[in-house]
């Protein structure tokens, strides 16, 4: 999975509107949730509240 340095500069968490990082198959909030939003094989993020994780420990 690969996204675009320019796509995560104008993307945000919906649930806290924290910034956005890219990890293996997922893009992680780095603000106060942590939530985990899962990306399709495609590479479309999934930014829906109710499909996200919670954070890991």
């Amino acid at each position: 999975m690969k996204i675009d340095a320019w796509l995560l500069e104008i993307l945000a968490c919906p649930n806290c509107r924290g910034a956005l990082r890219a990890e293996e198959g997922a893009l992680v909030c780095t603000g106060e949730c942590g939530s985990i939003y899962p990306v399709t094989d495609e590479g479309v993020p999934v930014l829906l509240v109710d499909e996200a994780r919670a954070p890991r420990a």
